[in-house]
């Protein structure tokens, strides 16, 4: 879909601002989230349908999402004592939130992700060691915190539904169930993103709605943004990713009630 023939058509600076949009994202997205607030409308502006820009749009996160889980890893920084553990709550969620998306108009779901995103910024300003925990604070494990299991099933269902946000989600319930540390964090977050994206990539390529030459052109900017996003993750103190988090919330919050 949308291959060689529609990018002969197209300028050759739309090329370089999916390179440019999905190198910011790619950042964005490693270090807090909100990043399709920046590709959703490039890839609209080329002229791609809304639900083709939504699917294409799918290819540049798996892509960020794999590099950024590699690059954290590579430097110890992706916890792999509890993986699973974590994994299977929002993969479970998923897929109630990919039955209920065939149901309920993503416009209920608005509401829901405005309290989630104001919610955390309030609490960021007021109770930051909530999100990021002093140094030493000790790390729960899934199978003893059941408020992780269901805030980690929260995540999968609202990820599986629309996924716009769901870093958010995801950064709540490991920073302030599981008491990661925000580097930590986001190397989890980026594996969670991945396999989510994973099953609703595999739906969008059956119902035919990925355009690859736009996604993959995106996704290498992407791949770009979340190599340097995890080398500023690792060189940024918890107090600078903190208040990163905030700006990047507020900011995704901005769009959401725009949109």
């Amino acid at each position: 879909m949308l291959g060689v023939d529609f990018f002969s058509a197209v300028s050759p600076w739309f090329i370089l601002l999916l390179l440019a949009v999905g190198l910011a994202a790619g950042v964005i997205n490693t270090l807090a989230g909100g990043g399709s607030n920046l590709t959703l409308p490039a890839l609209m502006v080329m002229g791609l349908p809304a639900d083709v820009a939504n699917a294409t749009n799918r290819v540049g996160v798996l892509l960020q999402s794999l590099t950024g889980v590699r690059g954290f890893d590579q430097h110890g920084q992706l916890p792999r004592a509890d993986l699973w553990s974590v994994l299977r709550p929002t993969l479970i969620g998923s897929v109630f939130g990919a039955i209920a998306a065939a149901y309920i108009p993503v416009a209920y779901l608005k509401p829901i992700l405005l309290s989630t995103m104001v919610g955390m910024a309030l609490i960021i300003l007021v109770r930051p060691a909530v999100i990021a925990p002093p140094p030493g604070t000790p790390v729960r494990q899934v199978k003893g915190c059941p408020q992780a299991f269901w805030g980690l099933f929260a995540a999968g269902v609202y990820g599986g539904f629309v996924q716009a946000g769901v870093g958010f989600v995801l950064i709540g319930a490991l920073a302030g169930t599981l008491r990661y540390d925000l580097v930590k964090t986001n190397a989890l977050k980026m594996l969670c993103t991945a396999a989510l994206t994973v099953a609703a990539l595999a739906v969008f390529i059956w119902q035919d709605l990925v355009a690859w030459l736009p996604g993959l052109i995106l996704g290498l900017g992407s791949i770009l943004g979340a190599k340097i996003g995890v080398r500023l993750a690792l060189k940024a103190s918890q107090r600078s990713l903190k208040w990163f988090l905030f700006v990047m919330t507020l900011v995704a919050s901005g769009f959401a009630m725009l949109n």
